[in-house]
């Protein structure tokens, strides 16, 4: 500990403890003010940690969870564990989210899938053209690649 009789003033002995417990721990240090990575996340960047850690969940109709979930269950309560409301259905969900663009589509925006119009299926945008969803009866949470171009983003706020 004798070199540490010349340490500056300006650092006390807590400081340089605390510094050294955050840099031993694998932390930064960062500026007043500025936010950490997790602090920064998005909603929908939460909600699709959520998701993606119920991966082999059973697939149930009309269940939301916590241990089984259908299309829209899932989306919902995913959103519910990260403080957003979404409705009960796939096009309730559609209708209550910004619509976006294909190109402006991130990790975490929802993937409605349709057909003539009528919205049947939704997950959550994984990022790389894949997305995490519960699919139907006999199968599991999963991701998969998405498999059509009839989809539409939606964005929750």
């Amino acid at each position: 500990m004798s070199a540490l009789k010349n340490v500056p003033s300006a650092l006390s002995r807590a400081g340089l403890t605390s510094a050294l417990t955050l840099a031993l721990a694998g932390g930064a240090m960062l500026a007043p003010g500025a936010q950490t990575e997790a602090a920064a996340a998005t909603p929908g960047a939460k909600a699709l940690a959520v998701a993606a850690s119920k991966k082999g969940s059973p697939y149930q109709y009309g269940a939301s969870g916590p241990y089984r979930f259908d299309c829209s269950g899932l989306t919902l309560y995913a959103f519910k564990r990260v403080g957003k409301s979404l409705p009960r259905t796939a096009a309730q969900q559609y209708n209550r989210t910004s619509h976006i663009s294909a190109g402006s589509r991130q990790p975490g925006d929802l993937v409605f899938f349709h057909s003539g119009g009528s919205i049947y299926h939704v997950g959550i945008y994984a990022g790389g053209g894949k997305v995490w969803h519960s699919p139907k009866t006999g199968s599991t949470v999963r991701l998969e690649r998405i498999w059509t171009g009839s989809v539409k983003y939606g964005r929750v706020r």
